[in-house]
């Protein structure tokens, strides 16, 4: 838990204030200084058009990390929420949403995400749809299976006889138990939405 609650707070303060420690304007175009070694003057080099690298990486750094985490936290809250259901609502629900999951889950995730942000077209919605869209699925299978566990346990089956609203037992007792897990998949997925809004970046 320490070590998701660090890198949520890194990855914030970099959103916030990386930016503020670049050098350079990361849009400047020096042909003469194109190709440059890192060195005293730019640390990190320059591209071909001139540009500082480091200036570039920590005004990209901001959108590339906020775009990861809100793709991150939207595929946990929809992820969360199916495998929830499909532990709660019984047999039929548990058949029909695990028979959705498997579905997506049988594509690949970066194709899939391709295609779907291809069709929406460019744009950072598109991307956070499509990516948020692709991810979810392991969520769902962990919040499930946790959930699936906890529902035979003495004190949900008394929570049932006490006359608590499903909500109200997912809220109380299932959450606390999938909190472990699900920042343990969180920070999994976080790293692959970074790679995900990399690889879509670079196919335009």
């Amino acid at each position: 838990m320490r070590s998701v609650i660090a890198l949520v707070f890194a990855t914030v303060l970099l959103m916030v204030v990386g930016p503020m420690f670049a050098p350079y304007d990361p849009t400047t175009i020096n042909i003469p200084k194109r190709l440059s070694a890192p060195n005293t003057i730019f640390l990190l080099g320059t591209d071909a058009f001139g540009r500082d690298i480091l200036s570039r990486l920590l005004h990209g750094a901001q959108w590339s990390l906020g775009l990861a985490f809100l793709i991150s936290v939207i595929s946990l809250v929809i992820g969360t929420t199916i495998g929830l259901i499909a532990a709660l609502g019984g047999r039929f629900a548990d058949w029909g949403l695990m028979r959705v999951t498997d579905t997506f889950l049988a594509f690949p995730e970066l194709v899939a995400a391709i295609v779907i942000a291809g069709l929406l077209g460019a744009g950072s919605w598109s991307l956070i749809f499509a990516l948020s869209i692709t991810g979810w699925m392991r969520y769902a299978r962990v919040a499930r299976g946790i959930g699936l566990s906890v529902q035979s346990r003495g004190y949900v089956v008394q929570a049932r006889l006490a006359g608590l609203s499903g909500i109200s037992i997912a809220r109380w007792h299932y959450l606390p138990s999938l909190l472990p897990s699900l920042t343990v998949v969180w920070t999994g997925m976080f790293a692959r939405a970074i790679l995900g809004i990399s690889a879509l970046g670079f196919l335009g």
